[in-house]
């Protein structure tokens, strides 16, 4: 699963840090989620969309199989 966490994170001007604070994870686990190593959980990723104001489709796109 790819994701816009980063790019979003930088338009709002929001550190990990402060972006975990707002939704209840730690730093590492934004980290986790930029960087592909965790898929969060619907929850948390319904949240993630609603700090930004967009859908969850517009945050994380499946990756196209072969």
């Amino acid at each position: 699963m790819k994701n816009r966490l980063k790019v979003e994170r930088a338009e709002h001007n929001l550190s990990q840090a402060d972006l975990a604070d707002r939704i209840g994870v730690s730093r590492q686990t934004i980290n986790s989620i930029e960087t592909g190593r965790y898929v969060p959980s619907t929850i948390l990723a319904l949240k993630l969309a609603q700090v930004f104001g967009k859908a969850v489709e517009h945050i994380f796109t499946l990756e196209e199989t072969d």
